[in-house]
């Protein structure tokens, strides 16, 4: 069985770096590139075609609920979203799931490296079952709000400040 490639999109280095350890710990995933914001990570994902996407929410040029809705109306795949806002009942939760991550994790406030590394059981089975995950080719609700998908990804531009 080949591994679980998972790609994940976080604007802090620390934070990239702890979750490629943690991927890379767990011998039926590979942690096949890291990005450091949704800009990069387009190219990355046409490059590298990861099955699993971990997302950050706040990131600079385009947040990650932004990148989340373009990603699933254009190019589906499976996202786990990795962020201090996405609490259990929280609305970011809420609008990611909505919008088609699988799941969530928080990022803890204090602590960061060992309360990710701790988490590391967690987040694997999250991405397995991400892995998992049926992804339906064009979202229903997604299209019926912007048109018609577009297999290019090449229109994503960051958000006007």
């Amino acid at each position: 069985m080949s591994k679980i490639r998972v790609l994940s999109v976080d604007d802090s280095a620390l934070m990239r770096q702890i979750m490629t350890e943690i991927i890379n710990s767990h011998s039926d995933m590979e942690m096949v590139a890291t990005a450091p914001d949704p800009l990069v990570a387009r190219d990355l994902i046409k490059k590298f075609n990861p099955d699993v996407l971990t997302l950050d929410v706040e990131m600079p040029r385009m947040d990650g609920l932004d990148f989340l809705e373009k990603l699933m109306r254009l190019r589906p795949m499976p996202v786990v979203m990795v962020s201090s806002l996405t609490g259990k009942g929280s609305e970011v939760t809420l609008r990611a799931l909505e919008l088609g991550a699988i799941d969530f994790v928080t990022k803890p406030q204090l602590g960061i490296r060992e309360g990710m590394l701790a988490y590391s059981e967690m987040i694997a089975e999250k991405v397995r079952t991400a892995a998992r995950a049926r992804i339906p080719k064009v979202r229903t609700a997604a299209r019926a709000r912007s048109g018609p998908a577009s297999p290019h990804i090449n229109r994503w531009r960051p958000r006007q400040h």
